[in-house]
């Protein structure tokens, strides 16, 4: 599958199908920092993505008003 990570931005190819849990895993990221995106869909957490998945991981941004 294809991964594209932003902030640092990068392109990785990673074996499938894996779960969302390992994938992060082993990209030694944590689930609650990031969100991952397939076919412009939020991607749960329990999911498996497959060889041909492209998944997109972004990075949580958080901000509120003043």
């Amino acid at each position: 599958m294809e991964i594209r990570l932003r902030d640092p931005e990068r392109n990785l190819t990673v074996k499938g199908p894996m779960s969302i849990t390992k994938l992060l895993r082993s990209l030694d990221l944590n689930r609650e920092s990031v969100l991952v995106i397939r076919d412009s869909t939020l991607v749960p957490g329990d999911a498996v993505l497959a060889d041909d998945d492209v998944v997109e991981i972004r990075p949580v941004i958080s901000g509120g008003s003043r």
